[in-house]
Parts: structure tokens; C-alpha cells; sequence
């Protein structure tokens, strides 16, 4: 159930300044970030035209992205929380825009792999590193709306790349779209350094506002089986979004025989509800106080059903309705994955806690495009969108193992090996 508007008003009001300015930096971060790997899907039949690619090698194409990102995800949190969150994010965000522009100088099948390999590498250490800059100035009870805010940046991204990159790739070609969003990472990279601050005693006071149990001594992350269920959610979930945002322009293009301006117009639909719906869904998670269950469970079977309906159901109308139902009850429970880990996690253990989740989404974005795409190549694209129904199943299974509270996650967390004795200084002697 929503908040009602008096409390959300309050709650807003009641964040210190430092908590908003955090906000709005990392939602432009986020927005650039997302961008910039989402331009690929919208150029990808000029990159087959260009070089001779099948859907499946383009598919291969999104996944040497998804690769490397993957693979930076847990790294990414680590150096967040050894060396801070804010010179992470910096840095990542300069590393990737470079290798954006690169993208703008491929001349090969063989050069764009390894270009968005690398790209990946260099944007894969950002995620988590966001999210334990955002952890450390934000309370619990509202850090899920106020992540959800920052999030929501993802789906404003969905739809204003399409909008933006046709005029540029109809005028100018696909080369100068990435040229174009390389300058965009740029400007973002001055508008982080100046408003994201080094934590301060106030973010300090604000993070600590919560009335969970004492941080306890933990293994490491990596070594946490409950935190590789909740990666398992996330693959779940990303299954169907990026199965969805890869290949659905190249079906409206190639089989609606839309353009790929009328294209952006039609994806700004599912994309409006997918803002919504990751909205909804941080509110909700911090007035249920987590308990992703009640979010999951009736948000992933109606996704399901939309999905198999897809391959059914004639008509492109029919195909964008049912697919913006799935997107935005998928979207509800993307906040609520994250819920009950970020407002749990010890601070020092929230940058790789995140990282494993998010390298869990990662590793459904290296499967699911080239699946996808060899599905349209061997049947058709409306059998391979109902083939992402198999995500729906796999985050509701995950979820159903999954602590729902925070009590319930600190219990399932494993304790610290306990330090091993040192020799005393001196020796018992026995008394005659």
C-alpha cells in the first residue's frame, strides 16, 4: 500500500539537504550510466547492416558489455568499501564515458567486442559504489524511496534515448550518437565531483537513525549464501528486463515496420511505466519495511502471464499493451530485491553486500540477449519474449527462500571466524 501523501510529504522535508543534493547527482550518474549502455539497442540493426551480423552475433555484441560488467560488480564493491564510495563513482564514470566515445571508432565485429568489453569493466564498478554512497547519507526507513528516486533514473533514460538518438543516428549515422553521449558523460562527471561531498558528520547522524541490531562481526560478502539468493532475484528480473529492452526495438523495427523515430515514441510507454512502477516500488518497500514477498510474488506472476500472452496475441497494439503491463509489474519489485540487504548491511559491508546482487542481474544481461537472439533467429521474437517468463519463475523462487525483515536477514547472516588465540606471554608452571 502506498503512503499516504501527509507522511511521504514529511518524510521528504525531513532529509537534510545533503540527502537530496546525493539524490539528484547520483540520478544523473545513473541516467548517463543507463544511457549509455541502452544506446546500443537502439543501433543495432545499422551495427548488422554495417557489418554483416546475424541477431545472434548482435546479441553477442550487448553481452561482451554484460561480460565485463558482470565481473566488475563484486570488484566494484570492494574498492567502494576499502577506499569510499565517492572516488569509485568518479573515476568510473570518467573510464566509461572514454569508452563510450571509443564505441563511436569501432571498425570491426572483432574491435566492437572488445571496446564494449572494456566499457563494461569500466562501468561495472559503478552500481555498487552508488549505492553505498547513497547508504551512507540516507536512514533506513527511507532508503528505498529515496534509492527508488535515484533508480527511476533508469526507466527516464528508456525513454529519452530513443527519443534523442533517432534525430542524431537518422541525420548523422550510429557513430555520432555515441559521440554525443560520451560529451553527456563528461558535463555529468563535473556535476558529481562538486555535488557529491565526502561524508560528513551529518550524513553520518542521518545514516545511523535506525533502530536495527548493533552491526555484527561478519564473514565477507562472497562467502554469504542468503546474499547470493537475493543475486538470484536479481537475475530473475533482469532476464525479462534486458531480454525486453535488447530485442523489442529490433522486433517493432523489423517486424512492425515502424521507424526508428516512431520507434522511441512507442517504448516511451513501457518505459513511462517502468518509472512509475520503481517508484512505487521503493515507497512501498519502506512502508512494508521491507518484505519484498508482498511485492514480488503478485508482481512476478503478472508479468508471467503478459509474457506468454506476447507470443499469442496478434497485433503490434495488443504486443505494446501487454508488454507495458509486464514492464511496469516487473518494475515494482526491482527496489524491493534490494530492500531488506541495504537496510540491513553493516555500512562497511553494504559496497560488496550490493555488488553480489547486482553481478546477479549482470549475469541474466550476459545470457539473456544472445539467447534471444538465436530464439528469433530459430523461431521467431514473440516465442523468445514468452521465453523470458522463465525469469518470473526464478525470482519468485529465490524470494521465497529469502529472509523478509531485518532480524530475519541478520540471523540468516554468517558470523566472523573467531580470531585464532595468540601464546601468552608467560607459561603456567605446575606448583610442587
Amino acid at each position: 500500500m502506498p503512503l499516504s501523501p501527509g507522511r511521504s510529504k514529511d518524510r521528504r522535508s525531513a532529509e537534510p539537504p545533503a540527502v537530496r543534493t546525493t539524490v539528484a547527482v547520483l540520478f544523473c550518474a545513473w541516467f548517463v550510466d543507463y544511457a549509455d549502455r541502452l544506446l546500443i539497442n537502439y543501433v543495432l540493426p545499422d551495427l548488422g547492416a554495417e557489418f554483416g551480423l546475424s541477431h545472434a552475433s548482435q546479441g553477442l555484441v550487448v553481452s561482451a558489455f554484460f561480460v565485463a560488467y558482470a565481473v566488475s560488480q563484486i570488484p566494484g564493491g570492494l574498492l567502494a568499501d576499502r577506499f569510499g564510495a565517492r572516488p569509485v563513482v568518479l573515476w568510473a564514470l570518467i573510464a566509461w564515458s572514454v569508452f563510450t566515445g571509443f564505441t563511436a571508432l569501432a571498425w570491426s565485429f572483432g574491435s566492437l567486442l572488445v571496446i564494449r568489453f572494456v566499457f563494461g569493466l569500466a562501468q561495472g564498478v559503478f552500481p555498487a559504489a552508488s549505492m553505498k554512497a547513497l547508504s551512507e547519507r540516507t536512514s533506513p526507513h527511507v532508503r528505498m524511496s529515496a534509492n527508488g528516486r535515484v533508480m527511476s533514473s533508469n526507466s527516464v533514460a528508456a525513454l529519452a534515448v530513443p527519443l534523442l538518438a533517432a534525430p542524431v543516428v537518422a541525420g548523422l549515422g550510429w557513430r555520432w550518437a555515441f559521440a554525443c553521449a560520451a560529451v553527456l558523460g563528461v558535463l555529468a562527471v563535473g556535476l558529481l565531483s562538486r555535488g557529491l561531498r565526502p561524508v560528513g558528520p551529518e550524513s553520518r547522524e542521518v545514516a545511523a537513525d535506525s533502530a536495527d541490531a548493533p552491526s555484527p562481526a561478519l564473514r565477507g560478502m562472497i562467502r554469504q549464501p542468503v546474499i547470493w539468493t537475493f543475486a538470484a532475484m536479481m537475475f530473475g528480473y533482469n532476464v525479462i528486463m534486458w531480454g525486453l529492452i535488447t530485442w523489442v526495438p529490433s522486433f517493432l523495427k523489423e517486424e512492425g515496420g515502424l521507424s526508428l523515430s516512431t520507434v522511441g515514441l512507442v517504448m516511451a510507454v513501457p518505459a513511462t511505466a517502468s518509472i512509475t512502477g520503481t517508484l512505487l516500488g521503493g515507497r512501498w518497500s519502506d512502508r512494508l519495511g521491507g518484505q519484498h514477498q508482498r511485492i514480488m510474488l503478485p508482481g512476478m506472476a503478472v508479468a508471467a502471464v503478459c509474457l506468454v500472452l506476447m507470443a499469442f496475441v496478434p497485433g503490434l497494439v495488443a504486443f505494446v499493451v501487454l508488454g507495458t503491463v509486464a514492464v511496469f509489474a516487473v518494475s515494482l519489485t526491482y527496489m524491493p530485491i534490494y530492500a531488506v540487504p541495504m537496510r540491513s548491511l553493516p555500512s562497511e559491508h553494504t559496497g560488496t553486500g550490493t555488488g553480489v546482487i547486482v553481478f546477479g542481474g549482470q549475469v541474466a544481461g550476459m545470457v539473456a540477449p544472445p539467447v534471444l537472439g538465436l530464439l528469433a533467429d530459430t523461431l521467431s521474437f514473440r516465442t523468445a519474449f514468452a521465453f523470458l517468463s522463465a525469469g518470473a519463475v526464478v525470482a519468485v523462487a529465490a524470494a521465497l527462500r529469502t529472509p523478509r525483515d531485518t532480524p530475519s536477514f541478520l540471523a540468516a547472516l554468517r558470523p566472523a571466524a573467531p580470531a585464532p588465540k595468540t601464546p601468552t606471554a608467560s607459561l603456567e608452571t605446575e606448583t610442587p
